[in-house]
């Protein structure tokens, strides 16, 4: 039986259907036979991010001037959910790269530092990273302790930046440091630093319930020195920056979070029409079917919302309340499409052998990453009352 989840509401272009084909090809062939493996061990497998950059996967955003593939945030959608649909950790590693710290550079940078730093991360050469999270100041950016000072023609940075995804080996991070009184929105920078940078340490790598196959560490700035001309924008506008950055994170967790919700649920269609009690297969039953039809819907409603915002953001509008609004939805909604997965397979829904118990554990990190479900109702509520 095919998946009513999978025939797009929004009707993709050929583009679009051709990306997700080379998408879906790269996940079977070079992730689905590692899967288990990795979130074991919670391996982090650089070099299959590495061949992603060969596929144009790791700059699908970034114009081809800058050794990207000049896609736009449709496509971007639909290569996150194919690999999503089989491991939800190298969907977030990828979009991670894609939308935090390469965006960050693409849409703030100088003309040299885009010449400098882009093409190796759009080729997959480099794998960057993004520090704005610290041990005190999750939801409350602004409260930062990682400090940056002028020095001798230098930027000094000092703090420990953490939950950072690619924070052991990103070959390039992102870091907003304050540079002015604690609390104020301008008085924070981004700066540039490169992997090798003297004082630049990496720390804890996190265990963790879900995502284990993509790296989640600390970022350790001791007396780190970087030049000048490493100043990411103007003095005073990290905090703005990110703001503006996140906004486009949104739609990649949004995107992440409908491969989940796909992933889960045509498993558990598959199983439900495979699987029998009292003589017929359990898909037969009310009780399943609504669950089902349920969760298609759900779905189906996050598939708008997503592509919404991602054609806001191809058209260059505002995408705070859109962005905001898909990924609170399709976040809520690929968790409650995961737990209604391990229900319907039952107590097999409780065992590795079935993807669905991994689906289960990676979904939780969608309504937390890039602001939770909390901040995204602030967000969207500010917008619609101010």
């Amino acid at each position: 039986m095919k998946s009513p989840a999978v025939e797009s509401p929004y009707m993709p272009s050929e583009t679009q259907r051709m990306v997700a084909e080379a998408a879906r090809d790269f996940a079977q062939q070079y992730i689905q036979p590692y899967v288990m493996e990795w979130d074991e061990i919670q391996h982090f497998p650089k070099e299959v991010l590495h061949k992603a950059g060969e596929y144009g996967f790791m700059g699908i955003l970034i114009p081809e001037a800058y050794g990207g593939s000049g896609l736009g945030y449709h496509e971007y959608i639909c290569i996150i959910e194919e690999i999503a649909k089989v491991d939800p950790s190298i969907g977030l590693s990828i979009a991670a790269h894609n939308s935090l710290s390469m965006s960050q550079i693409l849409l703030f940078g100088t003309e040299e530092q885009k010449q400098r730093w882009l093409p190796k991360l759009a080729s997959g050469e480099w794998i960057g990273a993004w520090g704005l999270t610290e041990h005190n100041t999750g939801s409350d950016a602004k409260g930062m302790n990682t400090t940056a000072k002028k020095e001798d023609g230098c930027w000094v940075l000092n703090g420990t930046k953490n939950f950072i995804t690619h924070g052991q080996s990103g070959d390039l991070v992102v870091v907003i440091a304050r540079n002015g009184e604690k609390g104020d929105n301008h008085g924070m920078s981004a700066f540039v630093i490169e992997r090798g940078t003297p004082g630049l340490k990496f720390g804890k790598k996190e265990n963790k319930l879900g995502m284990r196959a993509s790296e989640t560490a600390e970022v350790v700035l001791e007396d780190c020195r970087i030049p000048e001309e490493n100043l990411l924008g103007e003095l005073g506008e990290g905090f703005i920056q990110s703001m503006k950055i996140l906004d486009g994170g949104r739609i990649s967790i949004a995107a992440l979070s409908l491969g989940i919700a796909k992933g889960a649920f045509e498993a558990a269609l598959k199983y439900s029409s495979e699987r029998e009690q009292f003589g017929k297969k359990i898909n037969e039953f009310q009780g399943i079917s609504f669950k089902l039809a349920e969760m298609a819907t759900k779905i189906e409603a996050a598939e708008l919302l997503t592509h919404k915002a991602g054609r806001l953001k191809n058209d260059g509008q505002k995408v705070t309340q859109a962005g905001a609004m898909a990924k609170l939805f399709a976040s809520e909604v690929c968790v409650e499409v995961a737990n209604e997965a391990v229900q319907i397979h039952g107590g097999y829904g409780f065992i590795k052998d079935f993807p669905v118990e991994k689906f289960y554990r990676d979904s939780k990190l969608c309504t937390i990453g890039e602001g939770t479900s909390e901040i995204q109702k602030l967000v969207i509520s500010r917008n619609l009352t101010k």
